[in-house]
């Protein structure tokens, strides 16, 4: 595949990604680090989830769930048997993937509509259980939840351990949309029975997508509930996995950028707004409905139309030489024929 990528384009990468960096170095307070550490953590969870989403095209709002198990895990790995938090963490996305590859197995055959009701009642159905199992989970009491091991035992260092793994699932999926495998994904979005007469395995691909975004959202709720030290049943809320579910369409389907700046927005913008607190969620469905009504395809199509403005693409033109001797020799030949 040609790289088509600009010179501008990939200084802006590198910018960013020294940005992201050393952020700890130049962030402004501690509670601004934590926010950008949230970011992450949802982060990791939504880049697996976009593979569901903005790639397959399933209607998957039912994450929280999965980022709960991968929360209560480590939670009961690395506290109440004091395994090492970071082995804890790898256990956390292997259960996740788990228990995504046994909620897919049935669920990934239903239409979209079902299946999105199906990953809702799995949400309900983790939370119900979390409730019940006091003796694991805590009940709605809640479980206080450690730290993780050194070198990454302090806020900064939690913050580059967010980055280094948020960076990986996130090269893994940028991989994974830019060859013949991430093609088949969106076919299946646009249109499965075209997909099928192709020759794509429809459930598979659906599984294996899956199960990766189960792995994800298992780190991610370890990560989440070392970040946020003790967790409840109720910090788990349904309204969370329609957060994510969001920042996938906001940013736009089919795209890795897009969806990583709706979470920056969404994640930022009740902080934002924090002096208007009775006002956030008001500002909240504003941003979405400005963004279905006046950009339907995502923030990612508004930043490639700005680019095309900005840069307009060069039209080369390619002057073609006729091999005059060749085509009388051509010639000559059909009319001694």
């Amino acid at each position: 595949m040609t790289n088509t990528r600009s010179p501008a384009g990939s200084a802006g990468l590198l910018a960013g990604g020294v940005a992201l960096a050393t952020l700890p170095l130049w962030v402004g307070d501690f509670y601004q680090l934590h926010l950008a550490q949230l970011i992450g953590v949802y982060w990791i969870l939504i880049v697996g989830l976009n593979l569901v989403v903005g790639f397959t095209g399933q209607l998957s709002i039912g994450h929280v769930g999965l980022l709960a198990i991968g929360a209560y895990t480590f939670a009961f790995l690395a506290g109440t048997h004091e395994l090492n938090p970071l082995f804890a963490i790898a256990i956390a996305g292997v259960i996740g993937g788990l228990c995504g590859l046994l909620l897919g197995l049935p669920s990934l055959r239903l239409p979209g509509f079902y299946f999105a009701m199906t990953t809702m009642a799995f949400s309900l159905i983790v939370t119900e259980l979390t409730l019940a199992q006091d003796e694991i989970t805590g009940g709605g009491i809640g479980l206080a939840v450690p730290g993780v091991s050194a070198p990454f035992d302090t806020p900064d260092g939690l913050y580059w351990l967010i980055l280094i793994v948020g960076g990986l699932v996130t090269w893994l999926t940028w991989n994974v949309s830019r060859c013949m495998w991430g093609r088949s994904l969106i076919a299946i979005r646009d249109s499965e029975i075209t997909a099928m007469a192709v020759g794509i395995s429809l459930f598979r691909a659906k599984l294996i997508v899956f199960v990766f975004s189960g792995v994800t959202a298992g780190v991610a709720g370890a990560l989440f509930a070392s970040l946020q030290s003790y967790i409840t049943p109720d910090t788990f809320v349904f309204e969370l996995g329609l957060f994510f579910f969001v920042c996938i369409i906001i940013g736009g389907r089919g795209s890795i950028l897009g969806p990583f700046i709706g979470t920056i927005i969404l994640t930022a913008l009740p902080e934002l707004v924090a002096p208007l607190a009775k006002l956030g969620n008001f500002f909240y469905g504003l941003t979405l409905l400005a963004v279905v009504l006046l950009i339907p395809e995502g923030l990612q199509r508004l930043f490639e139309v700005l680019a095309e403005k900005l840069r307009p693409r060069r039209i080369e033109s390619h002057v073609v030489t006729p091999d005059l001797t060749r085509l009388a020799a051509a010639i000559r030949e059909g009319q001694s024929s």
